[in-house]
């Protein structure tokens, strides 16, 4: 259940956090409970892998505008900024997602749309990870948050606990990942917004665990990939 996040939702994190993974699942799960347009949009310019815009067709069936941070030109996907990404700002009735590129190299891309994102009512949402090499405690975690808030413009609003190891994952990792949120969320003064995990835990979670439960399905990860 998505529960008052403001109209724009930015994503961001370290590479492999899984954010792209946990975008598609947030936009999926919103369009199931807002009425007029949803638009999510990749603004990954870097990465070539993993990326959501590879489920633009996917993103279509289900009612969601797909929007590329690329120009495409042909069969080139170049690393240059589409100016459809502007659109939904200023377009009030559109529920719009952010899929933001990782660490300070993404940041830096919403960097040049900072004005326009602080001209309205935002969320950007930190994904954390704690099995992911160099944000695994606190102050790593701290550090990235640092840096992509300089290069973005904008500040961190919230939390998500994505702590994982992909189809492995257990109820372990979700709740280690959860204790380095909340030491970082104690310290940001910034609420942990959701915790993500696999539909097959959500029922295996305690009960008291602060920010809501978004169960995700592996939407980028093909079944035969571990």
């Amino acid at each position: 259940m998505i529960k008052d996040d403001k109209r724009i939702r930015l994503f961001i994190g370290h590479y492999g956090s899984g954010k792209s993974e946990v975008s598609i699942n947030y936009v999926t799960k919103l369009r199931e409970q807002v009425e007029g347009e949803v638009a999510l949009a990749d603004l990954d310019v870097v990465n070539v892998y993993f990326r959501s815009r590879e489920k633009k067709d996917l993103m279509k069936n289900l009612g969601i505008t797909p929007i590329d941070s690329s120009i495409q030109t042909t069969t080139l996907d170049v690393p240059a900024i589409s100016a459809e990404i502007s659109r939904p700002l200023h377009d009030t009735s559109v529920n719009y997602v952010v899929d933001v590129g990782g660490d300070n190299v993404g940041g830096r891309v919403v960097g040049r749309f900072a004005e326009e994102f602080k001209l309205n009512d935002y969320d950007m949402f930190y994904v954390v990870n704690a099995n992911r090499e160099k944000t695994q405690t606190a102050k790593e975690i701290l550090e990235y948050i640092e840096v992509i808030e300089a290069s973005s413009k904008l500040k961190v609003t919230g939390l998500i606990n994505n702590t994982h190891m992909l189809k492995e994952t257990t109820v372990e990792d979700v709740l280690k990942g959860q204790e380095v949120a909340r030491e970082v969320s104690k310290i940001k003064n910034i609420p942990i917004k959701y915790i993500s995990c696999l539909e097959s835990l959500v029922d295996k979670l305690p009960k008291d665990l602060e920010g809501d439960i978004l169960p995700i399905k592996l939407y980028l990860r093909e079944e035969w990939m571990m």
